[in-house]
């Protein structure tokens, strides 16, 4: 849950940021004519209405299980990050684009662009407070891994979404400096429009990259390594377990795992003492890992496991379980 917590953090501070952004660019767009600064309007304007949907997608997810939903809602969190990254590329990136071609084709004379100036300015104070709240927690959050590896493998797409969009848009806000600066003072109309067609681009590859990743998500990623082998560990720690076979996770939310247990039990055990065997490590389980909120335990020897595992290399499923630690006893 604290993984969660923290990404609330960044959204609200993001979305507190944004607003005030937001209406200071469209004022600023309209009185100027800036095609740039339109396109930063828009941008603004689009990160607010994310923001909005990453909080709509974390309330929603956080409901408990029911009868049509017996693993819970988690992966609606997937789905609205999912629809976030289409948003920023068919909107944000879209209109700027659009913005960016008209104006170069047909360039318009910046009207008083110390408003641009001035209102540029204020964005880099409110994007900036907002990127530091969501680095600090992107930080914290990383552990020893680089930042580009541990947006590869986080679960929790809020997190790396907001720091992604203040990213863009503080490179968007220096873009639109450049091409009020080179159209006001250097005389290059052009130059306005460019900056558009620039800030498009970027808005484009953030969402390709976001996208990417909250699909991944969306469709089913296992969880962690280290999880994986924690929970062999676990089962493979019990008296009654001759073998941990492997362990197959689904990721259902950034809290929330589903797993699925292969173990080989002593073949002197009755079927009421496997079953007080798997409540036991069940229990182990959740108290080592809360998130895992799902365990399915299926007994069975070492050479089925490894059959069927073959079987689904073969047959294109690519189902690939974690294997036991070098360590854990042979069958």
């Amino acid at each position: 849950m604290a993984e969660v917590s923290s990404s609330k953090v960044s959204i609200y501070a993001a979305l507190a940021g944004n607003v005030l952004v937001a209406a200071t660019k469209v004022a600023a767009a309209v009185w100027t004519g800036s095609s740039a600064m339109l396109s930063e309007a828009i941008h603004s304007l689009v990160d607010t209405v994310n923001e909005v949907l990453l909080l709509y997608g974390l309330r929603r997810a956080a409901r408990p299980a029911d009868a049509e939903h017996p693993f819970g809602h988690g992966r609606e969190l997937y789905f609205w990050s999912f629809i976030v990254a289409l948003l920023i590329f068919a909107l944000g990136a879209g209109v700027s684009l659009y913005q960016g071609f008209v104006h170069v084709r047909n360039p318009v004379p910046i009207r008083d662009p110390l408003v641009n100036y001035v209102v540029l300015a204020l964005a880099a104070v409110f994007e900036g407070g907002s990127w530091l709240v969501a680095l600090r927690q992107t930080r914290a959050s990383k552990g020893a891994s680089g930042y580009f590896e541990a947006f590869r493998s986080s679960k929790d797409p809020p997190s790396f979404m907001v720091l992604f969009e203040d990213s863009a848009a503080l490179i968007g806000i220096a873009l639109a400096v450049a091409g009020t600066s080179a159209s006001a003072s250097l005389g290059i109309q052009v130059a306005d429009g460019a900056a558009s067609l620039a800030i498009g681009g970027v808005l484009a590859a953030t969402a390709m990259l976001l996208a990417r990743e909250s699909k991944s998500l969306l469709i089913g990623e296992r969880a962690h390594h280290a999880l994986s082998e924690s929970v062999l560990r676990i089962a493979a720690a019990e008296p009654t377990v001759a073998r941990a076979n492997g362990v197959l996770t689904a990721q259902l939310a950034p809290d929330q795992i589903l797993a699925a247990l292969s173990l080989e039990f002593a073949d002197d055990l009755t079927a009421t003492d496997i079953e007080r065997a798997v409540i036991d490590i069940e229990e182990k389980v959740r108290a080592a890992h809360p998130e895992v909120v799902s365990l399915f335990v299926k007994p069975q020897t070492a050479r089925t496991f490894r059959e069927h595992v073959k079987r689904d290399i073969a047959d294109g499923s690519g189902v690939t379980p974690d294997q036991p630690r070098a360590d854990a006893p042979a069958d």
